[in-house]
């Protein structure tokens, strides 16, 4: 059924183009200071800060006095060893920290508009004066109210020499301002960014911090981009300073520093460079610089901030093009931070202490928003994930630090499973039963009753018996919440969690929605669906056809200033009102809750003129053929479909690129249809009739179900090697790049077609 432009949404919508109002009322703050055992604050580290100040800096400084002089019986963070954090009250810089302070903050929104292409550039903010929700505020106002309330409480755990060591949130908030110091010392400029090239780390965190303390703009770059992508990246950002953890990193640098006029200094992490370089500092010595600044030269920076102007930018992942850049404004930031991570039921730590694992790469718009920024929000824990968390590490983390919520796109989720899934065809006949018991048993009643937690005897009796065993094994045994997004989830995969008793929480947004948009939670959950609006911000479908789908387009507090030096393309996302064109074909239901079925530029329009929408194809065959790992539909002015398909197969641990071996799951497949195949050559080499008969039969079956003839897949061919990031078919969040799979593969797919035209 058509739907109206607010449906979803739960404040009454004004004039899209008004301006901002000043009368939005902030949601009370608690004024209750949580304590727990101080641990790991070193004597040496922040040892010279005197007290005074607001009441959140006089805590503080309280908990410094109880430490001078005395050695505390825990272990000092190796982060903070040898280092003074301040020589001067930070006091004044809270200033602005109270909410009449951040209320006066707003800016002279009359004449701005609602978006720019500079980084420099100023915005109207989205703010709708029917909901009361917080008004606009800064990172620091943010971090202020987080240090007020969560001072002492563990903020980042991180591993050294095999033993875990904290920081708590005190700690956190000087490490920042010190390497906001030293980022002004080596000469960043206003508008100008800090590029971080790294795997998650406490380093990776204040350093994000510090630059928007300092005034810059935060840029990551993925850690697998190529010295030609980290130079276009670094040029378009007008990079000052780029962070680097490895030794490998620091050479894609040096490589291409030549080309980059605004670069004046690199900081290392994690591995110091192999010898002495101009320019090049590791983070001892950096954070060093930052004592020359005086606090009064970075109060001044921070108290000239605006929630309106731009602090992070995130890089599209170029999968139909050149990277964009995404400009999101400090309001940004701290809006949905709140309001994104609420709806999907994220608490404060006044409730209950988050615990995360940081693993998904920071320079993408997920992983940015749910570890920390949200985490700095609500005083949740963030662990960090050794590097080589995706190379089959990460579950060992999980079981060390039992985390309380954790995201992961698609392709880790079905890791996971392949991973329990090849456990359990090497256990014994009775363990194998018991699990695929208590699976079946425990999935038919999530299937049949969702919105219930009365469960029937032989589902508990299933859970207690094995399921709670198996999540207890993979680190998840404290887990309430766990999400997914970045990319669309096969429902085989969600109906193997529903099977142990995972539910996971589908969100729906972009980078230029500063990450969450619509989302599940325990209390808004449909299978299949991305959820519902966050409260305060609107969606809409445009140009629905018959059953309803249409683009899905956004607007509020979480949609972006706009693409960084690039106007034609920002016109082309904003239109004239102010609404987000995502890009998205998606359908909503009676009660909001959105389903994404494919993307307009992705839609195949054939010779014919038939529209065909790949996705819900793809996923299909992949549904029906469980050896199958990666699925694109051709098509695209032709005059059939076509399909081009790749097979499960396990990936090398060290450089996580697919090997020759099939999966457990893919060989049971084969021995089902009659063939003793365990490698992709075994089938594609020797075309293992068995198996191409299996498929065939599949995608017919595919075909029947199509809605029309035009929908059918005529001809098919298996590629020797499953697609990967290393192999430019995938982007780094593991999105399909089909214009790179079309190329890379025209000679196969040209073939279709002329075999027809004989």
């Amino acid at each position: 059924m058509p739907h109206s432009p607010g449906t979803g949404r739960s404040c009454s919508p004004k004039d899209p183009s008004m301006p901002d109002s000043r009368e939005a009322a902030q949601d009370s703050q608690q004024d209750t200071s949580l304590r727990t055992t101080q641990e790991n604050l070193g004597s040496r580290f922040l040892s010279r800060l005197p007290p005074g100040g607001p009441r959140c800096v006089r805590k503080l400084s309280v908990n410094l006095c109880y430490l001078q002089g005395v050695r505390p019986n825990v272990r000092s963070s190796s982060l903070t060893d040898g280092h003074t954090l301040s020589k001067e009250s930070p006091g004044h810089v809270l200033a602005l920290s109270s909410p009449e302070k951040a209320k006066d903050a707003q800016p002279n929104s009359a004449e701005e508009a609602l978006w720019t292409t500079r980084a420099d550039g100023r915005v109207r903010l989205r703010i709708e004066p029917s909901c009361p929700q917080q008004p606009p505020y800064t990172v620091h106002q943010m971090f202020c109210q987080t240090l007020e309330k969560y001072g002492d409480l563990r903020a980042l755990g991180f591993k050294r020499q095999g033993s875990w060591e904290h920081i708590c949130y005190s700690q956190y908030y000087l490490l920042a301002r010190k390497a906001a110091k030293g980022f002004l010392k080596l000469g960043l400029e206003p508008a100008h960014s800090v590029a971080i090239l790294g795997f998650n780390s406490p380093e990776w965190f204040f350093s994000a911090v510090g630059t928007v303390f300092a005034g810059g703009i935060v840029t990551g770059i993925y850690t697998t981009s190529t010295p030609e992508a980290c130079q276009y990246i670094a040029y378009d950002c007008r990079a000052n300073v780029i962070v680097v953890d490895t030794q490998k990193q620091l050479e894609k640098i040096l490589k291409i520093w030549k080309n980059l006029p605004h670069l004046k200094a690199v900081v290392t992490y994690g591995e110091p460079p192999p010898e002495r370089m101009a320019s090049v500092h590791t983070m001892e010595e950096f954070m060093a610089l930052g004592d020359q600044v005086p606090e009064a030269d970075l109060d001044t920076i921070i108290n000239a901030q605006q929630p309106n102007q731009c602090c992070v930018l995130v890089y599209t992942s170029g999968t139909t093009g050149s990277p964009k850049g995404v400009m999101l404004s400090q309001d940004n930031i701290t809006w949905t931070a709140r309001y994104g991570s609420q709806a999907g039921d994220i608490q404060p730590a006044e409730v209950q202490q988050e615990v995360v694992v940081s693993y998904l790469p920071l320079s993408h718009v997920a992983a940015q928003i749910y570890d920390l920024w949200t985490g700095l929000q609500w005083g949740a824990q963030v662990c960090f994930a050794d590097p080589d968390a995706l190379k089959g590490s990460l579950v060992d983390t999980l079981r060390e630090v039992q985390p309380t919520s954790h995201m992961g796109v698609p392709r880790v989720w079905e890791k996971i499973m392949e991973r329990i899934q090849q456990a359990a065809a090497q256990s014994g006949f009775i363990r194998r039963k018991m699990l695929l018991w208590a699976m079946s048993v425990t999935l038919e009643q999530n299937l049949t009753c969702l919105g219930s937690d009365l469960k029937p005897f032989t589902a508990r009796l299933a859970d207690y018996l094995v399921l709670a065993k198996v999540r207890q094994a993979l680190g998840f045994a404290r887990c309430q919440k766990s999400f997914y997004g970045a990319a669309p989830m096969t429902a085989d995969t969600q109906h193997f969690f529903l099977g142990l008793n995972i539910r996971l929480y589908s969100g729906y947004g972009l980078s230029e929605t500063s990450g969450p948009h619509f989302m599940s939670s325990p209390r808004n959950y449909r299978l299949y669906s991305s959820g519902k609006v966050v409260p305060g911000c609107r969606a809409k479908l445009v140009n629905q056809d018959a059953e309803g789908s249409g683009e899905v387009c956004l607007w509020g507090r979480t949609v972006f200033m706009g693409y960084l030096n690039m106007e034609d393309k920002t016109r082309e996302a904003i239109d004239a009102d102010g609404w987000l064109h995502t890009g998205d074909i998606g359908r909503l239901d009676a009660d909001g809750f959105l389903y994404i079925t494919g993307r307009l530029k992705e839609l195949i329009i054939t010779a014919g003129g038939e529209n065909v929408p790949p996705m819900p194809i793809e996923e299909a065959v992949k549904t029906e053929l469980p050896i199958v790992s990666c699925a694109m539909l051709i098509g695209d002015q032709r005059k059939f479909l076509s399909m081009l398909l790749t097979l499960k197969c396990t990936l090398d641990p060290d450089t996580s690129d697919p090997t020759d071996n099939l999966t457990e799951q893919a060989v049971e497949f084969c021995q089902r249809v009659g063939s003793k195949a365990s490698t992709v050559s075994d089938i594609v080499g020797k075309k293992d009739q068995a198996v191409y008969q299996a498929i065939e039969e599949g995608i017919q079956r595919v075909n029947r179900n199509a809605a029309a003839r035009p929908y059918h897949i005529q001809k098919w061919a298996i590629l020797q090697r499953d697609f990967s990031i290393s192999g430019g078919e995938l982007g780094p969040t593991m999105k399909l790049k089909r214009l790179t799979v079309l190329e890379k593969y025209k000679d196969i797919i040209d073939s279709f077609y002329q075999e027809q035209q004989k």
